[in-house]
């Protein structure tokens, strides 16, 4: 069947989106406001989008009110966040930290998470999260009812048993992503194949 966009809610199109762009890598992303609070949300609409320098995305939903959420308003506020990945040790505490908490109530204190100083931006990365990019906004976009986000790795955290001659050990690391509703999922059969080389 084909589907016009148009012809939907956007309630509707976004559980198209979400059910069909699977699986999706979550950010787990930290960031503080004026007065020191840190605050912590995991985002599914996460990527990576260069190389040189590095940088990474993530899209901000608003509020129903077209509010910006506490993580896109630090962020633009003073520059800084932190992007976790997300695994099967740490993601029920993750998943805590999407508690709708009011303004000044740091959702790393509910999820029982403890914050650790940043090395090159203010903002604290967590001990419980094995791999964290501490990032400086480049870019901000506003995508009506979305907030995107492009952010400059400046330092990259990763616990020792992950990495090997710079490689990341998937395997150890037991990544989890975002489906569509309440499910996730971890990795299963994994497979590779080469690139065709091209002869002419």
């Amino acid at each position: 069947m084909y589907i016009a966009a148009s012809a939907q809610s956007a309630h509707d199109n976004y559980k198209l989106l979400i059910g069909s762009i699977i699986p999706r890598p979550i950010a787990f992303v930290t960031s503080i406001n004026e007065q020191g609070v840190v605050n912590a949300a995991p985002f599914s609409f996460f990527n990576i989008v260069n190389d040189e320098p590095p940088m990474i995305m993530f899209s901000c939903l608003r509020k129903a009110t077209g509010e910006m959420k506490h993580t896109a308003s630090n962020i633009l506020g003073n520059g800084e966040f932190v992007v976790h990945i997300v695994d099967e040790d740490n993601v029920a505490a993750i998943n805590h930290t999407s508690i709708n908490a009011p303004e000044g109530v740091s959702e790393l204190e509910l999820a029982g998470l403890t914050p650790v100083p940043g090395q090159m931006v203010r903002v604290p990365r967590i001990a419980e999260c094995r791999i964290a990019m501490e990032c400086r906004l480049t870019r901000h976009v506003e995508l009506g009812h979305c907030d995107m986000l492009i952010g400059e790795v400046l330092c990259f955290y990763v616990e020792d048993e992950l990495i090997h001659n710079g490689r990341i050990d998937a395997a150890k690391l037991k990544p989890v992503s975002r489906l569509a509703g309440a499910s996730y999922a971890a990795i299963g059969r994994t497979f590779d194949m080469e690139r065709p080389q091209y002869e002419s």
